[in-house]
């Protein structure tokens, strides 16, 4: 549809500068104010929004404005805005951590004490409708040509069988030749184990009991305590703790090969924490077994949450130390062994396998864990996925579990190349889990390459996407105002409105109760074209209203009454209606826990309908593998797609198997 704008507006435009204009006809300053003038006019018409949609900037408080690194919906209808140190080295520094709880309902913000760094952590929807909150920030990077001071990890050696120890921030360790490295961080190293065992002689003597003692370790970041070339070195040594004497100096010392100035990578923490919706605050879990940074945490159907990747305590690419967490006891055990890049997609599918879409950010050579597959946690068996084209450009896309998630369909979009690459791709890819041999098959390219991708289910099964750039964190003004809606019934794109908000690394974007979009966050490395500019965050929030709930229809959406906060043992539910005839399908659909172009917590669950007179009872599947015990929203939608709002509904682990 063309729209024009009317005489009215024309004469306002050009009448009081049709002079200036007429000056400065080939200016190219003149053609753009013109051009978004009427840009501003086009979309701000109600045919226009209710053939795209529309934004709208929010108006937040400037004591409320805040780096958000993570973005969660909760079960209460807020959303948790989680910036830790927000990329600042200064915040860091002064230990200052932010947690911002809006509320779309009334754009209302409050600030929530945030007891640690949880700037690039990892978060996954518990059961309970918690969030579970894990890893993030123990020490920034030092670039090359930054490091002053040789340092790198030390493993801390403790043999004796009857106590652990407990190094405190500072400690010292001394090389053989006198060289001294001091501890970023309190280190708490086991006691050794003691294996007792007994052994044969010939002829069936038996032999004195034998001791085993196999030393407790743990592992911590060193730094030279000196500059100068005389801590540098790549030979294995051990390390006397200085300050220990006798038998405590014989069993404890440290042991490290390689104390370098090299580039130092960010590194990870192990501390875990639950925040509570309804009381609104952090509560401390125990920590994890591995120090985490980008790491990707993901429920699973019986409800615990396996934590994998991100990097460690001395800034390496964990190797395959994947952890599990168990809401029940708030402890944390051993995973199966699997190496991904860090923040890797992983989704939960029918039958209880992991999915690995091949979507990952950060950190990770390109030539390991790149290839998408099926991992079997039982068997600890992965199986890859074949079919997806340009492999190198998997970094920084988006993918999804496609609605319906009962089709079993995942979606992998756009991309770029390992780190600071320049390259970016168009394409998208489809996969079939439920065929006999999964493979991508291509899907229709987006308007241009693009990585940070935000991609979001909507109640009418379409997928919002929008903003990205198309080169790294939108070097040279690579930001991409365009938005589109996908269409998985015909595999088509179509337009939405233009964001007016450029977004690229760290931004997030989710579906709220009401059917609308919030976009957060951006970190573009610069803010100007020619790179010169250091870019600053972008801490505007701005929401798009679809078209289905413009003008008269969102006056008239279906709506939803009274009905429970849970399902029945049968695994359904009733609600009040005035029309139930009118309501056509409806979806329940998980809240998101979004953050670095990764969601693996949103889906959509097609449920059955029974209509009856003032009423309306939907069937959920009994299957946890596909519908993970947690809270959810249950939309409802008639045959033109106009979504109700949502009601909040639980669904628990123990609902009784039904055919």
């Amino acid at each position: 549809m063309a729209y024009r704008p009317s005489h009215k507006f024309k004469k306002t435009l050009l009448g009081g500068g049709a002079v200036v204009v007429l000056m400065s006809l080939n200016a190219p300053a003149a053609i753009s104010f013109a051009e978004d003038k009427y840009h501003a006019y086009r979309i701000a018409q109600p045919g226009y929004k209710a053939a795209y949609g529309s934004w709208e900037v929010l108006d937040v408080p400037e004591e409320y404005r805040t780096n958000a690194i993570h973005a969660a919906l909760l079960h209460t209808g807020k959303v948790l805005l989680i910036a830790g140190s927000g990329n600042n080295q200064k915040k860091f520094d002064a230990g200052t951590f932010d947690t911002v709880l809006w509320d779309p309902a009334d754009n209302s913000y409050r600030k929530i004490p945030t007891p640690e760094d949880f700037f690039c952590a990892g978060h996954s929807q518990l059961p309970d409708g918690r969030l579970l909150v894990a890893g993030g920030t123990a020490r920034y990077e030092v670039l090359d040509g930054k490091v002053d001071r040789a340092g790198g990890g030390m493993r801390v050696k403790n043999e004796s069988p009857d106590k652990a120890r407990t190094f405190k921030k500072g400690t010292r360790f001394r090389s053989p030749s006198g060289v001294e490295y001091v501890s970023k961080f309190d280190v708490t190293v086991p006691k050794a184990k003691r294996d007792f065992s007994i052994s044969y002689a010939a002829g069936g003597r038996m032999l004195p009991w034998r001791t085993k003692v196999t030393a407790g370790e743990a592992r911590v970041f060193v730094e030279a305590v000196r500059k100068g070339p005389e801590a540098l070195t790549t030979q294995a040594a051990q390390y006397e703790i200085v300050g220990l004497k006798g038998k405590d100096a014989d069993n404890t010392y440290g042991l490290a090969q390689k104390l370098t100035t090299e580039k130092q990578d960010f590194q990870g923490i192990k501390a875990a924490y639950e925040f509570d919706p309804v009381a609104e605050r952090y509560i401390r879990v125990d920590p994890m077994r591995e120090a985490r940074w980008y790491p990707t945490l993901v429920t699973l159907q019986d409800g615990k949450v396996l934590a994998v990747s991100g990097l460690d305590d001395v800034g390496a690419v964990l190797t395959g130390d994947n952890e599990l967490y168990d809401p029940a006891t708030k402890k944390w055990s051993k995973g199966p062994t699997r190496y991904f890049p860090t923040y890797p997609a992983l989704f939960l599918t029918k039958g209880g396998k992991v999915f690995y879409s091949g979507s990952n950010a950060g950190y990770g050579p390109a030539t390991a864990g790149r290839q998408p597959g099926l991992w079997d946690l039982r068997t600890n068996v992965f199986t890859k996925v074949g079919g997806l084209s340009q492999l190198d450009r998997t970094e920084t896309s988006a993918s999804l579990v496609l609605p319906p998630a009962q089709d079993q369909k995942v979606m992998l979009l756009g991309g770029g190349g390992v780190g600071e690459s320049s390259k970016s791709t168009a394409r998208t890819a489809i996969v079939d889990l439920k065929a006999d041999s999964p493979a991508f098959r291509p899907g229709p390219d987006l308007p241009q390459g693009t990585r940070y991708l935000s991609s979001v289910i909507m109640p009418d099964d379409t997928v919002f996407t929008s903003g990205g750039s198309s080169d790294y964190r939108g070097r040279g003004a690579s930001d991409i105002l365009k938005a589109q809606f996908y269409d998985p019934r015909t595999n088509t794109f179509s337009k939405a409105a233009d964001p007016t908000v450029g977004r690229n690394y760290h931004s997030e974007a989710l579906l709220l109760p009401d059917g609308r979009v919030a976009t957060f966050g951006s970190d573009p490395l610069f803010d100007d074209p020619d790179n010169t500019k250091l870019g600053t965050f972008e801490q505007r929030v701005e929401v798009f209203t679809p078209p289905s709930l413009q003008g008269d229809r969102a006056k008239g959406r279906p709506v939803l009454g009274e009905g429970p906060a849970e399902l029945d043992q049968n695994g359904r539910a009733t609600f009040r209606t005035e029309d139930p005839e009118r309501i056509a399908t409806a979806r329940l659909m998980r809240p998101s826990a979004v953050t670095h172009s990764t969601d693996v917590e949103q889906r959509s669950i097609d449920l059955g309908i029974t209509r009856r007179d003032g009423s309306v009872t939907v069937d959920v599947p009994s299957d946890p593998t596909l519908v993970p015990p947690g809270w959810y929203m249950l939309f409802v939608t008639d045959e033109d797609g106009v979504p109700s709002e949502a009601k909040w509904i639980q669904v628990r682990n123990d609902l009784k198997a039904r055919n």
